[in-house]
């Protein structure tokens, strides 16, 4: 059975596409637009902090939205939450209100990251959840691809109104889709299989996607700061390095389908950490363009190939009545991570140099690898699957 064969997937695909899409036309510019209406950077930067504590305390509690209200009116109002407030941005871009609809939409989007991943877990066979999930991670960079440029370039021409309208408009889009969703019979919860995932399943997969994602937000926020005078070069690395991602994902999905999770996740790693090792020598070297992109490559690949690998061991340890649990704890994980590595990897460069940067993301990202060598169940024999 092919993916766009499966009910439910390609609209699953096309809600992810709309929803991110959505969210992509506003990241960088509300912050910018705050900036320019006189706000200090403190400022600037605490509209996307609030955003993202809003995404994460919405995300622990949205499994049991999910069990309460279902995949359909939890999608729905995430798409409602994360497009309509950006029209208050018409009447102002002040303090009070960017902060507001920040907090409101970063609720929204919280809802739509977790039904969202697991909703493909839901829809997929099992045979396929490798490729599903790939390819709904796929669908999601496409739209941000689009979205994050076009929402520039439109409020750098002067067109912030325009930028704020599609905001609003492009989640309802999906909101389309959603209607279109077959609907879901949730597995019934048994002796107790609505209790929360316990740590032998969430170290590994957790712990991996919390130190990628954190050398990440490193990669993404300081590179073209690190390459100070080559801010051209370090564009296109990060490009490539998302590029790199989505194969790295996809060709992840592809393997686990194949030959069952429990096997990828250490070569991803090291992957990574290689990569982020490279970011460091090439850094320190003056920023030689054929070896960023080497690193680009590098830890783009791994860091995509651990996001597929963690999110369908996950799913596959979760089992059919706890999927919102697993997509909370990974999507939690990936946006903790992000932030917090942006943040601490930030104080880092500003007390030994930008080359540490990415030796520490390095270094975190390789303590993981005997973790999952060691941690209990992390040996058992792979998830087989046929395809």
């Amino acid at each position: 059975m092919s993916l766009l064969r499966t009910r439910g997937m390609p609209v699953a695909m096309a809600m992810g596409f709309a929803a991110f899409g959505g969210w992509s036309l506003l990241l960088p510019v509300v912050p910018l637009a705050v900036s320019e209406a006189g706000g200090s950077e403190a400022l600037a930067g605490a509209v996307t902090a609030v955003f993202m504590a809003a995404t994460v305390a919405t995300q622990l509690v949205t499994p049991r939205l999910l069990h309460v209200w279902g995949y359909r009116l939890v999608l729905a109002v995430g798409c409602l939450l994360l497009g309509l407030p950006a029209l208050a941005l018409l009447a102002s871009t002040a303090a009070p209100v960017a902060l507001g609809v920040s907090v409101v939409r970063g609720v929204g989007f919280g809802l739509l990251t977790v039904a969202g991943s697991a909703l493909v877990a839901e829809l997929a066979p099992r045979e396929l959840l490798g490729r599903a999930t790939g390819a709904q991670g796929i669908a999601i960079a496409t739209g941000q691809m689009i979205a994050l440029p076009v929402g520039l370039a439109l409020f750098g021409r002067g067109h912030a109104n325009t930028v704020y309208v599609l905001g609003a408009a492009v989640p309802m889009l999906a909101v389309v889709a959603i209607a279109a969703l077959p609907r879901i019979r949730h597995a019934a919860a048994e002796d107790g299989s609505r209790r929360r995932l316990p740590l032998s399943v969430l170290l590994v997969p957790c712990l991996a996607m919390l130190a990628v994602a954190a050398a990440y937000g490193g990669v993404t926020s300081l590179l073209p700061i690190a390459v100070a005078g080559r801010a051209a070069v370090a564009g296109v690395a990060l490009s490539v390095a998302s590029a790199a991602i989505l194969v790295g994902r996809y060709a992840a999905g592809l393997l686990v389908d194949r030959i069952g999770v429990g096997r990828i996740m250490v070569p991803a790693l090291a992957c990574a950490a290689s990569g982020a090792v490279l970011f460091a020598v090439t850094v320190a070297g003056g920023g030689n363009a054929v070896l960023l992109m080497a690193a680009a490559i590098l830890f783009g690949g791994g860091f995509g190939a651990v996001q597929n690998e963690s999110l369908v061991t996950l799913f596959r340890s979760a089992g059919p009545t706890r999927l919102g649990a697993a997509s909370a704890a990974w999507n939690v994980s990936f946006d903790a991570g992000t932030g917090v590595g942006a943040l601490a990897l930030g104080a880092v460069a500003g007390l030994a140099g930008h080359a540490a940067v990415y030796t520490v993301g390095a270094v975190a990202i390789a303590l993981v690898i005997p973790v999952a060598l060691l941690a209990p169940g992390a040996r058992r024999p792979a998830d087989r699957v046929e395809a």
